[in-house]
């Protein structure tokens, strides 16, 4: 390639306001061609928001974009794949129902012909085996295990002769295998002369794969092109972070960025309460199929107050289902549940949080949080499922302890009559942690509870979620993030198909866990409890 080649892609002062939100501010940048190139933040920097202007999916405030040298209409994704821009979403875009030879068609060029099922497998079998992959082409998406899925999105998108490949957060989903499986297909992309532009936040990752880094920190660009041999892992979490972890523990700066920090023992409250029942135990659990996720299947587990249980696991593979089961929302056929020594099999969920039970749930503005209703409201929750059922609501009450709570819990708000669709990410998780922390908690289920936060709000989870270890609350932590795991829980237990896979214990090996995860090999052999 010539030195004189122009920038597959360049972005020229690109400005992204939504309303007085400002989510990118005056960024250049220049990617060149035929390199794997990074572009690396946290949770809110605006590496989204990047992707989108480049890929045509946002038309931004101010600014230009280059493909090849060529300014091209923003704002328009037709264009843009036109030009040879292609963008693989975080979140999986093809039909799930489709079969994978439909899937395929799905939107390909040409329209208005006529394909047996068997003539789309033909059609399609050249270019997935082009790309090395080898699928049943009569499966549905939904059947294929995750890192398959994502392999099928990236075929779909080069199908036009993509000459840059945007992925957006690809690894956030897969396990250590998968995302290794991954960088192998994007170092093959890049050998056929693709340029690819991976959306990441994890500096381990990073330096594995990438030829030069972008850094990104409040929607501006502090940092890069820059090669990646000529950055250490140091320096970039510093890049990254800035001073939004200064004052936290050395390991939570490390799991934050995802610099592979040693992952030694972590410390536990759980000896101080060894005289206390099991805060929860199931005993060979398995649930009804539905429609919800992977059923359970003889499922045994237990975590002791003062102690953090951390869930790990390629995402469906039966951890939502494990939270329902243990709130009585997804049905059992066989085994019990015991909350603080107490069998809690055929009690309502009512009954559940009347015994301590607390959920933080998978998707704050769907589960956790009525986005149209208060703030008092959403609070309110706790103060009517721990009490009679038929009984008197003083509101003015209410909105007391609410407002004594969100200020305890340092939510920046106006007024407690304000709509919860109206905070930020991080306050609109803690107006859960002010309703399902409190002192008489048992069990705390966080599930998923700092996806999408940036740096500053996930810390104060971690630090929430310990003190309430410390005061002898016990925690199900379920994420798919294994840094996060790794560096706060003090047992983490995977789940495969809706099974225990292997538990394991500080200090961890990722490479077990990970296998762990897939199935490969006796995961289950490494340091256990």
């Amino acid at each position: 390639m010539s030195i004189h080649s122009p920038p597959a892609l360049a972005c020229r002062d690109v400005t992204v306001r939504y309303g007085d939100v400002t989510a990118l501010s005056d960024v250049s940048v220049a990617f060149e061609p035929g390199l794997i190139h990074a572009v690396v933040g946290q949770n809110g920097a605006g590496k989204t928001t990047f992707a989108r202007v480049a890929s045509g999916l946002v038309q931004p405030t101010n600014g230009a974009v280059e493909i090849a040298g060529q300014v091209i209409r923003t704002g328009h994704v037709r264009e843009s794949r036109a030009a040879g821009v292609e963008l693989v979403h975080q979140s999986f875009a093809l039909p799930p129902s489709f079969t994978v030879a439909e899937a395929m068609e799905f939107g390909a060029p040409g329209r208005g012909r006529l394909y047996s099922r068997k003539g789309l497998a033909e059609k399609w079998r050249a270019h997935l085996a082009g790309l090395d992959i080898q699928v049943d082409f009569s499966k549905r998406i939904r059947d294929l295990p995750v890192e398959t899925q994502q392999s099928i999105e990236i075929a779909r998108a080069l199908i036009t002769d993509a000459r840059v490949l945007i992925l957006d957060e690809p690894t956030a989903v897969l396990s250590p295998v998968g995302i290794e499986m991954l960088f192998a297909r994007v170092r093959r992309l890049k050998q056929r002369g693709v340029t690819v532009i991976l959306i990441l936040h994890k500096i381990r990752e990073v330096l594995g794969i990438a030829d030069t880094i972008t850094v990104l920190r409040g929607g501006r660009r502090v940092e890069g092109p820059v090669l990646a041999a000529d950055i250490s892992a140091d320096h970039l979490a510093t890049l990254i972070v800035g001073d939004a972890v200064k004052g936290h523990k050395p390991g939570d700066r490390d799991a934050l960025v995802g610099n592979g920090g040693a992952h030694a023992d972590v410390p536990s409250g759980h000896q101080r309460y060894a005289s206390l029942a099991p805060a929860l135990v199931l005993s060979a659990v398995s649930t009804v199929p539905d429609s919800e996720g992977a059923p359970l299947d003889k499922v045994s587990l237990s975590i002791r107050p003062g102690e953090i249980v951390g869930i790990a696991g390629v995402e469906g593979n039966g951890q939502k289902t494990l939270v329902r089961a243990i709130a009585d929302l997804a049905g059992l056929s066989a085994g019990t549940i015991a909350l603080g020594g107490e069998d809690i099999t055929r009690k309502s969920l009512a009954a559940r949080r009347a015994a301590g039970l607390r959920i933080i749930p998978f998707e704050r503005n769907i589960e956790g949080l009525s986005l149209t209703s208060s703030l008092w409201e959403n609070w309110s929750a706790r103060e009517l499922l721990q009490g009679p059922l038929l009984r008197l609501v003083n509101p003015a009450r209410i909105r007391a302890l609410c407002d004594g709570s969100l200020k305890k819990w340092g939510v920046h708000y106006h007024t407690s009559s304000q709509r919860a669709g109206s905070l930020s990410g991080g306050n609109a998780q803690k107006v859960i942690l002010a309703r399902e922390i409190d002192d008489d908690a048992k069990l705390i289920i966080a599930a998923q509870p700092t996806r999408g936060l940036d740096i500053g709000a996930t810390a104060f989870v971690w630090e929430s979620l310990r003190a309430a270890r410390d005061k002898g609350a016990a925690i199900l932590l379920i994420s798919s993030d294994l840094d996060e795991l790794f560096d706060i829980s003090d047992r983490v237990v995977v789940m495969l198909s809706g099974r225990v896979a292997g538990a394991f214990a500080a200090p961890y090996d990722i490479q077990s866990v990970g296998a762990a995860m897939t199935g490969a090999g006796a995961a289950a052999t490494g340091t256990q409890r």
